[in-house]
């Protein structure tokens, strides 16, 4: 009963419209003004604005033309080694020299260029097929470093052309040197095999470990020279190393990918 009076109450008293309504108050205008400047920024900068990304991956120095294992035609007793590890020999040089049973046979190379491996030792048995040597293909002396990153197939489509490429070598600390700079000189169309990778390289092992988190692609990167430092390329740092680099030397590429635009990201 109370209640029914106290709205019947309501219902009979005039409405106040003379009364001034608020209807916010200043700081609930500046928090306003914030958020839409803010949610405009945002819009703008996730339009016209750029986000850059990196991939990081195992690399390789080496020169361009890839290394081949050298197997034995033959089956014996290695009774010479005619050939020094790290030395360049020229297409058809002595390499082995192996006692058989039809007499003594000289191994010799393929094709010319530089031994980064010789596995026979004097005394050893080999038999025909055997891995012997790798040999790393080398055009001519002078020939130029280049750096093959084994990138995640995945990231391949975004790597564009020139792009900057940062590599970190085992043999020379960053801390300490700096970085090793060049530009992507190409980018491989396919996916590569642990087999493919080991016989490009000269090295299975290599091949096996740069497939452990599945087939990258090969990115072939041109290394910035630099007359005025001691390994003849340009680092971070102002001299780098205080020694040359050698072929087949183990680093890290960080690959500077395509810019993105953020809303990219909300689009199908």
């Amino acid at each position: 009963m109370q209640f029914r009076q106290q709205a019947l109450a309501k219902l009979q008293s005039p409405e106040e419209l003379d009364l001034p309504v608020r209807f916010a108050r200043p700081q609930g205008w500046l928090a306003l003004t914030v958020t839409v400047l803010v949610m405009a920024a945002a819009g703008f900068w996730a339009v016209r604005g750029s986000v850059t990304s990196t991939v990081s991956a195992p690399a390789v120095l080496m020169h361009g033309q890839g290394s081949y294992v050298l197997q034995s035609p033959v089956a014996g007793q290695v009774t010479g080694v005619l050939a020094e590890q790290g030395r360049r020999v020229r297409a058809n040089a002595p390499l082995l020299k192996v006692r058989t049973d039809d007499g003594d046979t000289v191994v010799r190379t393929v094709a010319a260029g530089r031994i980064t491996s010789l596995v026979a030792t004097v005394g050893a048995i080999i038999s025909t097929g055997s891995d012997i040597a790798a040999v790393e293909k080398i055009a001519k002396p002078g020939d130029p470093l280049l750096a093959v990153v084994y990138a995640p197939a995945e990231n391949a489509a975004a790597i564009p052309d020139d792009a900057a490429v940062d590599l970190t070598v085992q043999s020379a600390p960053a801390e300490e040197y700096g970085v090793l700079r060049g530009r992507v000189k190409a980018v491989g169309r396919t996916a590569q095999s642990r087999q493919q990778i080991g016989a490009f390289l000269g090295d299975s092992q290599l091949g096996e470990q740069f497939t452990r988190k599945g087939r990258p692609v090969a990115v072939l990167v041109r290394l910035d020279r630099d007359p005025g430092t001691e390994s003849g390329y340009r680092w971070s740092s102002k001299d780098g190393p205080p020694f040359a680099m050698t072929s087949m030397t183990l680093a890290t590429g960080s690959i500077r990918l395509a810019d993105q635009r953020p809303i990219d990201w909300l689009l199908p």
